[in-house]
């Protein structure tokens, strides 16, 4: 929940010591997000504000944003707008540190925490209203390269700024590839390559809509591309050595699951899962094929195993879904089966978890 003041008084890194001086107890509410505890926190914005805890305009922005986020998580959509609309314009005067000269002597720029820029982006999609949160998503892109042209050589904001590009350009690929924009998808991943060419994870992405559009060999290419960049130790500082190698194992399962070669696809996947036992993306696809082989109580198995192994990384909402339907084709009380289950996930599920994936 960064702030986007300008260098040199930058918050995270110079005026203050501790999360808990840049905002009133900021600590806890990280600690609520982390743990999922979207509920605490609401309680929590709305006791500060109650109590008048935030004497600063900043932190009333980093406490609203953590409230925007909350209400997100929780599928309160409405609410999180009606919260966002109270905001007027983000790059207004009122939200600049050098209006507040008291306040923030000699700081300047933009008090507006970017997760909120991206929340304001987000939740017009969420209602239903895809058209005006792509044009907002495309406003806070040109943003966030606006930023890029000014930081100049700024080393760590530089940094940040390109992740912050990237991760936009990401949610905007996956807003185009739910209407099947490829063209626009296409576009958009080859720009980002063209500045970052050895990034495993572009290729990758690239390689998946390749797919998607029904042109394999250029799949096939973009997968070996990424399997080079790991033989010759090109990593970018991106990926651990096992999460490369457990990228090229799944590209090469993705191209194996579009042949129909399930066996061949779960050799890839257990390669991943032996590497590193908590790879779900591996773990949900191996059930998966095992599924497609007719091998229903072994695919059931492979779920059942991750979320007693590995709970707060494997419970969610598309592994549940799978093995739900999973129950549905083996078990003929499957209601009261996927009941356990719910009951199960009532005790140890964040917040945030949506039930009604279980279909009871």
């Amino acid at each position: 929940m960064d702030s986007d003041p300008d260098p040199p008084s930058d918050p995270l890194t110079n005026e203050f010591g501790t999360l808990d001086d840049l905002a009133h107890d900021l600590s806890s509410l990280q600690d609520l997000a982390a743990r999922g505890s979207w509920r605490a926190i609401l309680d929590k914005v709305a006791r500060a504000r109650a109590l008048s805890l935030l004497r600063k305009p900043h932190e009333h922005l980093i406490y609203l944003s953590f409230h925007v986020l909350a209400l997100t998580k929780l599928r309160r959509f409405n609410d999180a707008s009606v919260e966002l609309d109270s905001l007027e314009d983000l790059d207004g005067s009122h939200y600049q540190y050098q209006s507040y000269p008291t306040a923030y002597p000699n700081r300047s720029g933009s008090m507006v925490p970017f997760s909120l820029r991206w929340l304001h982006a987000l939740i017009p999609v969420k209602l239903g209203q895809r058209q005006a949160g792509l044009d907002r998503f495309y406003t806070l892109l040109d943003f966030v390269r606006s930023k890029l042209m000014t930081k100049g050589n700024e080393g760590v904001s530089v940094n940040i700024w390109k992740k912050r590009e990237v991760f936009v350009i990401n949610a905007v690929i996956g807003h185009h590839l739910g209407n099947k924009e490829f063209s626009v998808c296409l576009n958009l991943i080859q720009h980002l390559l063209s500045s970052d060419f050895s990034n495993p994870i572009l290729w990758s992405k690239l390689g998946y809509i390749q797919m998607q559009i029904g042109d394999m060999e250029s799949a096939k290419s973009s997968f070996n591309r990424v399997e080079e960049l790991m033989k010759d130790g090109n990593n970018n500082d991106l990926l651990s050595e096992i999460e490369f190698k457990n990228l090229v194992n799944r590209n090469k399962a993705m191209l194996y699951l579009v042949g129909k070669d399930y066996v061949s696809a779960v050799r890839e996947f257990e390669e991943c899962i032996e590497r590193d036992p908590m790879d779900v993306v591996a773990i949900n696809n191996k059930a998966l094929c095992l599924m497609y082989l007719r091998d229903l109580p072994d695919s059931i198995k492979v779920l059942e195993n991750a979320l007693e192994r590995v709970p707060t990384v494997a419970l969610n909402e598309t592994v549940v879904v799978n093995l739900c339907s999973m129950y549905e084709l083996a078990y003929v009380n499957h209601s009261d089966i996927k009941r356990t289950l719910s009951n199960w996930i009532a005790r140890v599920a964040p917040d945030d978890f949506d039930s009604s994936c279980t279909r009871i």
